[in-house]
């Protein structure tokens, strides 16, 4: 019967040995995941940065292409013109208030 024990004793200490290696390259494998999910944050942010001034580059050619190609249409010159001065007022005007 003693015999039997000592048995179940050794055999559980070697399940809760297994159980804390498996604890611990969980933990190692956590600590990785969070270390790269943190870099890809970083990297999005950048991303989304070049992003937003490629789009305010762009916009900025769109209306300089508008003004340069003013020759052949006035009009769409004009309104385009128009809308980005009410555009800035209306920036201006949030920046008062």
């Amino acid at each position: 019967m003693a015999e039997e024990k000592n048995k179940l004793l050794i055999d559980l200490e070697v399940r809760i040995k297994q159980l804390m290696f498996l604890c611990d390259a969980l933990r190692e494998e956590n600590e990785v995941l969070k270390s790269e999910v943190q870099s890809k944050g970083l990297k999005l942010s950048e991303l989304a940065e070049e992003l937003s001034s490629l789009k305010t580059k762009y916009d900025s050619l769109k209306v300089a292409r508008t003004i340069t190609a003013a020759t052949v249409d006035v009009d769409a010159a004009k309104v385009k013109l128009s809308t980005l001065v009410r555009k800035v007022d209306k920036c201006i005007a949030l920046l008062n208030s």
